[in-house]
């Protein structure tokens, strides 16, 4: 393959490129910053941003697929901003492949995007986008799945893949946050439920893209569809939580807060962060609430099925290897 990778510096973005560059294919990505770790790997890292059509377009050139894995990614912000990276970003993306003549779109989706506030126990693609949405980021992102969905055909074939919170060695988002939260006493576990909810190794999410790129034509089964990808193991949310921390060499969480006083807390939070606007992340929102006290776990059936695909990481072995390379990193998360 001749792919382009935009957001090729975050963490999945980057692990994708990686992955591609060792199978042998002529990967190039995109970004705002600077990869040197990247270009000594033999990528090609072209700079610019995808709000920007002339630079994403210039980055587009000679490429046969486009990875579109670049986004706003928070719980907290202006609509306008998510609205331009992941509305207006993707609306640019697509419009390059059809200028250049790309031939394949494998876009980065998430399973937020139908989330509506309460449980999803075991659901698979049939469930439906929420009327109304808790987060700028699941709206925005399922205005742009619903755009990359509808412009697949004879010239442009898409698909969208939903991992669900990817984690593994490399991740500067979920586990900082995570640990950067109780070491800060700030983690606590919300109400007394402990629901189930499934997450993905960042090789497992990696290996979905690639096969998905593989099979993707007008012809395939999977063109113009979404699919769930998730680790196939649901478990209790806080048993992923304290694994998370007993990796990074941290105790488990013991502080609990009462779910009505989460939501009371973070109606407040929100109301202060609007009324000052303030552009920083309040400490608890409402979507955040929701999101730790639901169970969200997917049906990936059709993935197993269309992509040939199937998650081989165990949540116990992955763990081992998050531990592994803090410590040979010797970071501090």
């Amino acid at each position: 393959m001749r792919a382009l990778v935009t957001g090729g510096g975050g963490f999945l973005g980057g692990a994708l490129a990686r992955k591609l560059r060792e199978r042998g294919d002529s990967v190039r990505v995109f970004g705002r910053g600077s990869y040197p770790e990247l270009e000594a790997l033999g990528i090609d890292c072209a700079k610019g941003d995808v709000v920007d059509y002339e630079s994403l377009k210039a980055a587009c050139d000679d490429r046969d697929v486009v990875f579109h894995v670049a986004a706003k990614v928070g719980l907290w912000g202006k609509y306008e901003d998510f609205y331009a990276v992941n509305v207006e970003g993707t609306k640019n993306v697509l419009r390059a492949c059809l200028e250049l003549g790309i031939t394949k779109l494998v876009f980065t989706g998430s399973p937020s995007v139908v989330f509506h506030g309460g449980d999803i126990d075991g659901a698979d693609e049939s469930l439906p986008y929420p009327e109304k949405f808790d987060s700028f980021y699941s709206q925005t992102k399922a205005l742009s799945e619903k755009m990359v969905l509808a412009a697949d055909h004879e010239k442009l074939s898409t698909v969208s893949l939903r991992p669900h919170l990817i984690w593994g060695p490399g991740d500067r988002n979920l586990l900082p946050r995570v640990v950067a939260r109780q070491k800060a006493g700030r983690l606590r576990r919300i109400g007394d439920d402990n629901k189930l909810v499934d997450a993905i190794y960042i090789d497992d999410a990696v290996d979905a893209h690639v096969l998905a790129a593989i099979q993707l034509s007008p012809l395939s089964e999977i063109a113009g569809k979404a699919y769930f990808l998730s680790g196939g193991d649901p478990r209790p949310f806080w048993e992923i939580v304290d694994r998370m921390l007993a990796a990074a060499g941290l105790g488990p969480v013991t502080k609990r807060m009462p779910k009505a006083v989460a939501f009371g807390l973070a109606s407040l939070c929100e109301g202060a962060w609007r009324l000052l606007g303030l552009s920083t992340e309040p400490p608890l929102t409402k979507f955040l609430v929701h999101t730790l006290t639901t169970a969200h776990w997917f049906d990936i059936t059709a993935a197993k099925r269309d992509l040939g695909w199937s998650p081989k990481m165990k949540i116990e072995d992955g763990m081992a290897h998050v531990a592994h390379w803090i410590k040979a990193s010797r970071i501090t998360v």
